[in-house]
C-alpha cells in the first residue's frame, strides 16, 4: 500500500506557504504521484482566503499535527472471540491467525477482557490436586468439543464445575476411586464396559460418555434417564476425549479483566508507554464507541506510517506541523535560510534565494515542461506577488520577475493589477476576526543564541488604523509572549506603498539601546524601506539580540 504523501507549508501559513503546497502537489500529482496531497499546518489568512474563493480552489486538507496515532499501526481487523467459545476453539484461533494475545468480547463488540497464549498455558498446564480432575465446562460446549451424540439427557448452556474419572479398571476399583466425590460432580468416561456403565448410572453421576463411538445397552440408557444420568457417544478414544473434556473449558474461565487500554486517536507514544512499562503482552485499542479496533503488541512499534511529508516553505522543525519529526520527509522546497533537521535517507532538498518559494515551484513546472493550468498558474502568481509584496520588496529577484512573466501568460492576469487586488480586498487588521488573529496570523518563531523571539506582519494601507489599534496589539504581542515561552514577541505593520515599516515590540527593553532605527514612543520603532521579514527584519534582529 502507497504511504499518503502531505504536502505541506509551515505553521501560521501565509500565501505563499498554501500556494506552494497546492501547487506542487498539482505537480506530483501530473508527474503520475496520485498519493500526494496538499495540506496546510493552521488557519489560512483573509488574503490566501480571498484568493482562493476568486480562483475556485479548495482548501488544502487542514492538519493540526502530524504525530503518529495508534490507529496508524494497528491492524483493523482484529481476530476476536466471545466469552462461551470454548478453549479448543481459542487454541485453534491461536494456531491459524499465529497470535500470542486473544481479546474477549461481548455481543457489541467491546472488549471485556483478553487471553494471553503464555499466560493461558501456564495455568491450564499447571496441575494442582484440583487441576487433576476438574474440568469446568456445560453440557453443551462439552458435547461440541468430544463431537458427541447425546443418548439421553438435553443441552445446557450452564457451566458446571465436574470431576473427571476414568472407567479402565475392574468395577471394585472404580468405585472405590470415585468414593468421596459428590456424584452430582462426576464426569465419567469409558468405553465398551457394561459393568462400569451400570455402576456410574447406579451412582447417579452427572455425565456418563461413552467413547469410540460403540454401543450402549437400551437398558443402561433407560436407567440413566430415570437416574438423570446423561449420556453421551463420542467417535473419540478415551484418551483423545479426555484431552477434549479439558478443552471445553469456555474462555470466561480464563479471561484476565485487567488488560491495559487505548484509544486508536491517541499519540503513538502513549502507546510506547503502556507496552513497555505496563508489563502487559499487549495494549487494546478501542474505537471511540468502545468497540475494539485492534491489538498492538511491541512489534506494533516497528510498523512503517502510512503517510510522509514534503516540506514547502520552510525547512525548519521549530515552524513545521507538530509532529514533523517523528515522520519520513521526503522533499523540502524552500526559500529560507537553512534550519533543517537531519534525514535518515537522502532527500530532494531545494532552495534557492528568491523572493517566494512559488517561483521555485514554477521554475519545476517549467524545468519538466509540464503547462500549468489557469487557475494553478493564478495561484503561484499570487504566491509571488504576496511574498514579494508585487515585486516591491528588497527580497525579489530576477527569477521571480522571470517567472512572474510565464504565470501571468498562463494566468491571463496582469500581475500588477492582480497583485493590488490582493492587497486592497484583504490588507489591514479588519480582514481578521481579531486582533489576536491578526498577530498569530503569520507569527514566526526564531533564535538568537540564547534569545527566543517571534515576529509577525501584518500589510496595511497606510498606518492610521495601527495607530488606534496600538495599545489592545501591545496586550495581544505580551500574551503571545508569554503563552508561547518568548524572550521578546514583535509585529511588524507594512505599508506597501510608502514601503515602510512600524515594529511594535514586546519584551528586550535593552532593544532600544542597540535597535539602529528611530524610536517614535517606547517599543515602538520606524524602518523606512523595511519590508521583508525574511532579508531586513530578522537577520537584523538575529544581529543586535546576538550581541546582547
Amino acid at each position: 500500500m502507497k504511504k499518503q504523501i502531505y504536502v505541506i507549508g509551515h505553521k501560521n501559513p501565509d500565501t505563499d506557504s498554501i500556494a506552494a503546497a497546492i501547487g506542487y502537489a498539482e505537480l506530483k500529482k501530473r508527474l503520475g504521484h496520485d498519493n500526494v496531497l496538499a495540506a496546510m499546518a493552521g488557519s489560512p489568512n483573509p488574503q490566501t482566503l480571498y484568493i482562493l474563493g476568486r480562483l475556485g480552489i479548495e482548501l488544502p486538507v487542514y492538519l493540526a499535527d502530524i504525530h503518529p496515532k495508534v490507529r496508524d499501526v494497528i491492524k483493523r481487523q482484529p481476530v476476536t472471540a466471545g466469552a462461551k467459545v470454548s478453549l479448543k476453539e481459542a487454541l485453534e484461533l491461536f494456531h491459524r491467525h499465529t497470535i500470542r494475545v486473544l481479546p474477549v468480547v461481548d455481543g457489541e463488540d467491546v472488549p471485556i477482557g483478553i487471553v494471553s497464549l503464555l499466560k493461558l498455558s501456564e495455568k491450564y498446564l499447571v496441575a494442582g490436586t484440583d487441576r487433576k480432575r476438574g474440568v469446568d465446562s456445560s453440557l453443551s460446549t462439552l458435547a461440541d468439543c468430544l463431537d458427541a451424540t447425546f443418548l439421553c439427557g438435553a443441552r445446557s448452556e450452564e457451566l458446571e464445575h465436574l470431576h473427571l474419572f476414568i472407567g479402565a479398571m475392574v468395577e471394585d476399583s472404580f468405585l472405590s476411586r470415585i468414593a468421596g466425590y459428590d456424584p452430582a460432580s462426576m464426569l465419567v468416561m469409558t468405553g465398551d464396559r457394561p459393568s462400569i456403565q451400570q455402576a456410574a448410572i447406579d451412582r447417579g453421576v452427572r455425565i456418563l460418555v461413552v467413547t469410540g463411538g460403540l454401543p450402549v445397552r437400551e437398558d443402561l440408557v433407560a436407567k440413566g434417564r430415570e437416574a438423570g444420568t446423561t449420556i453421551l457417544s463420542t467417535p473419540h478414544d478415551t484418551a483423545t476425549a479426555a484431552w477434549l473434556a479439558r478443552l471445553s473449558t469456555p474462555l470466561a474461565c480464563f479471561i484476565e479483566p485487567g488488560f491495559e487500554k487505548i484509544g486508536v486517536g491517541e499519540p503513538l507514544e502513549h502507546l510506547r508507554l503502556k507496552l513497555l512499562h505496563s508489563g502487559e503482552p499487549a495494549v487494546v485499542a478501542v474505537e471511540e464507541d468502545g468497540s475494539i479496533a485492534g491489538v498492538a503488541t511491541k512489534s506494533s512499534l516497528l510498523a512503517s506510517f502510512p503517510y510522509a511529508l514534503i516540506l514547502v516553505d520552510h525547512n525548519e522543525l521549530g515552524q513545521a506541523v507538530p509532529g514533523a519529526e517523528t515522520v519520513e520527509i521526503l522533499e523540502v522546497i524552500d526559500h529560507h535560510k537553512l534550519g533543517n533537521p537531519p534525514t535518515n535517507q537522502p532527500i530532494t532538498f531545494m532552495t534557492a534565494p528568491v523572493g517566494s518559494t512559488c517561483t521555485v515551484v514554477a521554475t519545476l513546472y517549467r524545468e519538466r515542461g509540464v503547462e500549468p493550468e489557469t487557475h494553478i498558474a493564478a495561484l503561484l502568481l499570487a504566491g509571488i506577488m504576496s511574498d514579494t509584496v508585487i515585486l516591491k520588496s528588497p527580497t525579489t529577484t530576477n527569477r521571480d520577475r522571470e517567472m512572474v512573466a510565464w504565470l501571468e501568460e498562463r494566468a491571463d492576469l496582469d500581475h500588477v493589477a492582480f497583485g493590488r487586488d490582493i492587497f486592497s480586498s484583504c490588507s489591514g487588521f479588519k480582514a481578521y476576526a481579531s486582533l489576536e488573529k491578526a498577530v498569530r496570523s503569520d507569527f514566526k518563531h526564531f533564535a538568537a543564541h540564547d534569545t527566543l523571539f517571534g515576529v509577525g506582519q501584518v500589510e496595511v494601507v497606510g498606518f492610521d488604523e495601527f495607530y488606534e489599534l496600538k495599545e489592545d496589539l501591545r496586550q495581544v504581542l505580551k500574551r503571545v509572549k508569554e503563552e508561547e515561552g518568548l524572550h521578546m514577541a514583535g509585529l511588524m505593520v507594512t505599508d506597501i506603498y510608502t514601503e515602510s515599516t512600524l515594529f511594535l515590540v514586546e519584551g528586550k527593553n535593552e532593544l532600544a539601546h542597540i535597535m539602529g532605527y528611530p524610536q517614535l514612543e517606547s517599543r515602538l520603532y520606524e524602518l523606512k524601506g523595511v519590508m521583508s521579514r525574511k532579508k531586513q527584519m530578522v537577520p537584523h534582529l538575529l544581529k543586535v539580540l546576538g550581541a546582547l
